[in-house]
């Protein structure tokens, strides 16, 4: 029987006040199994970026219920929170996030700094991991001498260090040319079959063709559940 990591129950969530009061979610409920690759699809302005954040502990929601690995997101203070996000969940933005006054080692190994890890360890996880994404090789270079689509590597790079098993990616491919986009996605679906959990926001059909399954969002609801046949 397979497990469910993240589980949604009928969110809520909107932004302003008064008659501008827009409601972004209205009612979205859906699960996660470990392992799994789902992608969150729609138009622009349908709620995909804000669902991420909720799921990526970076908001929260008006009402309704996030749990993680069965923990009630609720439930926990801020600094839980945090702790949670950092132990549980790995996360990938569009804009990469990079420090440009740090190594691409050293990016990397941020996360297991706020972990209290000390430095030797981080930097020889971090290059495993930079290993897995095949820029080990530019470790101590600067991510301003890298590409857009190295770039996007490392980010991912960071977001497994922590080793979470679970990665939130936000539209990976938003600013990179078609051949960086496809490599990216190429390894993310690779990192899945190694194991990882990835819930990925994409408004590009074909990218969201390659997860297991699609969760489609309009209008701030589920509209479609879909099982992709062939997953690649």
């Amino acid at each position: 029987m397979q497990t469910q990591v993240l589980q949604i129950e009928n969110l809520q969530k909107s932004f302003g006040s008064g008659e501008q009061r827009h409601q972004v979610l209205n009612g979205v409920s859906f699960s996660v199994y470990e392992g799994e690759y789902i992608a969150i699809c729609g138009p622009s302005g349908c709620g995909k970026s804000t669902l991420l954040n909720i799921l990526s502990i970076l908001d929260t929601a008006d009402a309704g219920e996030y749990r993680i690995d069965g923990q009630n997101i609720s439930d926990l203070n801020s600094e839980q929170r945090a702790q949670m996000r950092s132990r549980r969940i790995g996360i990938v933005f569009q804009s990469f996030n990079l420090i440009d006054e740090l190594s691409i080692a050293e990016n990397v190994a941020l996360p297991l700094r706020y972990q209290g890890i000390k430095r030797n360890r981080r930097i020889s996880r971090a290059r495993e991991c930079l290993d897995k994404v095949g820029l080990n090789d530019k470790a101590e270079l600067y991510p301003n001498q890298l590409s857009g689509g190295q770039q996007q590597r490392v980010s991912i790079a960071r977001a497994l260090a922590a080793d979470s098993g679970i990665l939130l990616v936000d539209e990976p491919t938003g600013n990179l040319d078609s051949t960086n986009g496809d490599a990216v996605m190429a390894l993310l679906s690779e990192l899945n079959r190694q194991g990882t959990t990835i819930c990925l926001v994409t408004h590009d059909p074909r990218y969201a063709d390659q997860a297991q399954r699609k969760i489609h969002l309009l209008d701030g609801k589920v509209v479609q559940e879909k099982v992709v046949e062939a997953a690649a």
